[in-house]
């Protein structure tokens, strides 16, 4: 209904708003340090893992990449919510339009980047909350009669935050680690637009 559109649309909009410049930051760091052990052999990184890991900041930036983590699950999960744009258009929104005019490229890459890499952020989000929060996860071991299988999944979860199962999903993790960035700046410049010309969500649809 348009009433959860417009809900869903007002939560995206200013949570990306507040968090853009640190989804970037944690986009671009994480990116390099899938490259952790490579890059250890020829210089040390650690200030890069520890400013990914808690912004340099100990226990406080761990904290704040855990609220970081819910801001990016959110955007992921508001951002499904809103991306529906009808049975007649849905295609045109998995492509960029390279041939349009600025304002509609930059809107085509928000939404296409947003569908293509939306199980990446997710699991970035969710993962981050984990690293962040891990005893809000215990609940899923006590469900579980087997533990094993829980804790395995757990397990996963971190492992494929980094992707570092060969350079193949390293190469990967770290193009689709540069996603958020780019979201981030696209999204930034729709929020600019918006409140600027006063702009509806999507111009050209």
């Amino acid at each position: 209904s348009l009433w959860l559109h417009n809900v869903l649309f007002q939560i995206h909009f200013w949570i990306g708003a507040v968090a853009g410049v640190y989804i970037t930051l944690m986009g671009v760091t994480g990116s390099i340090i899938v490259y952790r052990n490579e890059l250890s052999r020829w210089t040390s990184i650690e200030w890069v893992v520890k400013l990914h890991a808690n912004l340099l900041f100990g226990s406080t930036g761990h904290l704040v990449n855990g609220i970081g983590g819910i801001c990016l699950t959110l955007l992921c999960l508001t951002g499904a919510g809103i991306w529906w744009p009808g049975v007649k258009n849905w295609r045109r929104s998995l492509s960029v339009s390279w041939g349009a005019q600025f304002p509609r490229i930059n809107w085509d890459l928000h939404s296409a980047l947003g569908f293509w890499a939306f199980l990446f952020v997710l699991l970035w989000g969710i993962s981050g909350i984990y690293f962040s929060f891990p005893q809000w996860f215990t609940v899923l071991l006590l469900l579980d009669p087997a533990d094993r299988v829980t804790d395995q999944g757990l397990s996963w979860l971190s492992e494929l935050h980094f992707g570092r199962f060969g350079w193949f999903t390293q190469a990967v993790w770290a193009v689709a680690g540069l996603v958020p960035a780019v979201l981030a700046f696209t999204g930034t410049f729709i929020c600019c637009r918006r409140i600027i010309y006063k702009k509806p969500s999507n111009p050209n649809r």
